[in-house]
């Protein structure tokens, strides 16, 4: 039996290895010169950069896989949990350290923002229960198979409804627990994980605090494109083939069976097909004669990013791997990007450096800067000029807070704005995680991970069920998986 892989990303990698050890002769199909997707990396005179995700938790996910492929994931595998999740910074001078170690959280809520930290602590306890009840039923499973909500979750999580934030928007849901308005900032700022905007997206979005406070959050300790090499040699290890610079050009479906793909290089025949492609992109490009779900495929897309690699001749001591610079208006923030399709002229801005953890990043004495804000998917706007503003914005921002004229201090810089994101990555308007999440039924609304007009078709990947972001990502490649096993 053999499958067919589109597209390398994060869910593809997962989605073949899983499929290599359920004994299919896998095969990925890739566009690019390079495996990884948004998850890959480049140099720029001297400077590493991991082109997109920066921030890991739920390695477990991680783990599963080389255990799966009989491996030890600690030596296969290295990674830190990091003591200071973020460092954030306000425009009235407070900096919070989001520490690891509850006691050290607590001290610093109450040293910053002058509130008594279990307020705080009570909060995250909300996101800790939304993730106990409804983890196992939104997220490692089908929500397209009725025999999935007949369980022992399904009937846990009706128990307790009132505390899992269903009928409510994040926003809102956080104001009734938290009386700071920074800390509320501090909790919506969530929702971006997703692309979502926190004065539309559901409460349910709470559960995502628990992976970085409760779980953790950790690094690789070569940086975050060790995933990407990590996974991609695991799987040439169980059999796995790739082609590279190869681009699928449709899946051949026979009797409303798919029988594989036809490529810019040959038709190569296959049992199972598994599309790690953008749905909107799989349909439109790959299956243009066959029936497509257009309510699904037209709703409201994600933000996108605009991001800025900048190589910085110098050091910041009051940096850390992962730091914020909030807006001062954050509501106004996320109408611009929901409603007006603009950018705020002070955005919140996120800086990472992994130089200071792999110092073999930058040169010596100097830091690898990505800087990215969120902006509007792709409508055709006139990106150049937006990309000199926005630089413009974010210098003065951060020349302000630091205290430093940054301008003096770039001396590689590169940028990737949603046009190049799709183009790169074929996400659909440059839409980093397909569908917005912002009404309450938006984790019912995104595209199913088995096609149910096309037998032995399959989807994985943050355009599709459980979402996007690197552990819903590979959770959908197990999904993909579990229904394949189902199936044959």
């Amino acid at each position: 039996m053999k499958a067919v892989i589109i597209g390398s990303g994060i869910a593809g990698l997962a989605s073949a290895i899983r499929l290599a050890k359920l004994g299919y002769e896998t095969e990925v199909f890739e566009a690019n010169a390079f495996v990884g997707g948004k998850l890959s990396q480049f140099n720029i005179d001297g400077f590493r950069f991991d082109r997109g995700p920066s921030l890991f938790t739920m390695p477990q996910l991680i783990n599963d896989l080389f255990e799966l492929c009989g491996k030890d994931a600690h030596k296969e595998f290295q990674y830190i949990q990091l003591e200071e999740s973020c460092r954030y910074f306000y425009d009235d001078a407070k900096v919070f350290h989001a520490y690891h170690d509850q006691t050290k959280l607590a001290k610093e809520v109450n040293d910053v923002f002058n509130l008594d930290a279990n307020t705080f602590i009570k909060h995250l306890q909300r996101s800790k229960t939304m993730h106990q009840y409804l983890s196992k039923l939104f997220m490692e499973r089908s929500l397209h198979k009725a025999k999935n909500y007949f369980n022992k979750e399904t009937f846990a999580a009706i128990k307790h409804i009132p505390q899992l934030g269903l009928f409510d928007n994040l926003n809102n849901y956080h104001h009734k627990h938290i009386q700071h308005p920074q800390l509320v900032q501090y909790f919506n700022r969530f929702a971006t994980y997703n692309g979502s905007n926190p004065y539309l997206a559901p409460a349910t979005l709470h559960i995502i605090p628990h992976l970085e406070h409760g779980i953790g959050a950790f690094f690789p300790v070569n940086g975050m494109y060790q995933i990407t090499d990590s996974l991609y040699k695991l799987a040439l290890k169980v059999g796995v083939k790739f082609q590279l610079n190869t681009r699928v050009n449709a899946i051949v479906v026979n009797d409303k069976k798919a029988a594989g793909i036809i490529t810019n290089k040959a038709e190569i025949k296959a049992d199972v097909v598994v599309s790690n492609m953008d749905v909107y992109h799989t349909y439109k490009k790959l299956l243009p004669h066959e029936k497509h779900p257009e309510q699904i495929l037209n709703q409201e897309k994600s933000s996108s990013a605009l991001i800025f690699y900048w190589g910085i001749n110098t050091s910041f001591e009051q940096l850390h791997l992962h730091n914020i610079f909030f807006s001062n208006d954050y509501q106004r923030e996320f109408e611009g990007i929901a409603g007006t399709k603009e950018i705020y002229h002070d955005p919140t801005v996120y800086v990472n450096i992994t130089a200071k953890l792999c110092k073999t990043d930058a040169p010596d004495g100097m830091e690898n800067w990505f800087v990215m804000v969120n902006v509007p998917h792709n409508n055709g706007q006139d990106w150049e000029q937006i990309v000199d503003r926005c630089r413009e914005n974010i210098i003065k921002k951060l020349t302000k807070i630091l205290k430093v004229d940054i301008a003096k201090h770039i001396i590689a810089e590169q940028n990737w704005t949603p046009p190049g994101i799709e183009q790169l990555t074929s996400s659909f308007k440059g839409a980093l995680y397909g569908n917005a999440s912002n009404n309450k039924m938006a984790a019912f609304l995104r595209h199913r991970n088995q096609s149910k007009d096309i037998k032995n078709l399959y989807f994985c990947g943050g355009s599709v069920h459980p979402g996007g972001g690197i552990p819903l990502c590979l959770l959908s490649a197990k999904i993909v998986a579990d229904l394949v096993k189902e199936s044959s």
